[in-house]
């Protein structure tokens, strides 16, 4: 699925929408340029989540924990080399909990990732600075079904 969005705002929304359909268990893998979208997509996911905290880039904590109808992990993997520095995250309780876990930079870690999860991707459009082209990859069933679940929320308009 591919969804263009034409405002930091609906990226947000975007994200938000997303939000609301997560389960305990759900990985997202986040891939993108500088200033793609992806720390905004991930603001908009936690609100999704209920996350009453201002959510923030864990660029130089590497992850944020935050609280809302499920624990929600933000992890940047941006400062991260591979698996063996996701491990000293302990990054498969995190993967394999009770919580969302989003990932931003999650090719710098491919190898640590779980084989089932949506990866989503953010490019900058020649169109206008802020527009942006958002993929969403889904690997396994759970993530099919709920790239479909979002696709009607998406059409819908709600």
């Amino acid at each position: 699925m591919v969804v263009k969005t034409y405002s930091r705002d609906e990226t947000l929304l975007l994200g938000e929408r997303l939000g609301f359909l997560l389960v305990a268990g759900d990985v997202l893998c986040l891939t993108g340029e500088l200033g793609a979208g992806k720390t905004v997509f991930a603001k908009g996911v936690g609100r999704g989540l209920g996350v009453r905290d201002v959510v923030t880039s864990p660029t130089f904590t590497l992850i944020n924990e935050y609280q809302g109808r499920l624990p929600f992990y933000h992890i940047d993997a941006y400062r991260l080399t591979g698996e063996a520095d996701m491990a000293g995250l302990g990054y498969e309780e995190y993967f394999y909990g009770s919580g969302v876990t989003l990932v931003e930079w999650a090719g710098r870690v491919a190898a640590a990732l779980p084989e089932d999860r949506l990866d989503i991707t953010f490019e900058v459009t020649l169109e206008m600075d802020d527009v942006r082209e958002i993929k969403f990859f889904p690997r396994g069933e759970r993530f099919r079904r709920l790239v479909e679940e979002l696709r009607k929320v998406v059409r819908a308009g709600n």
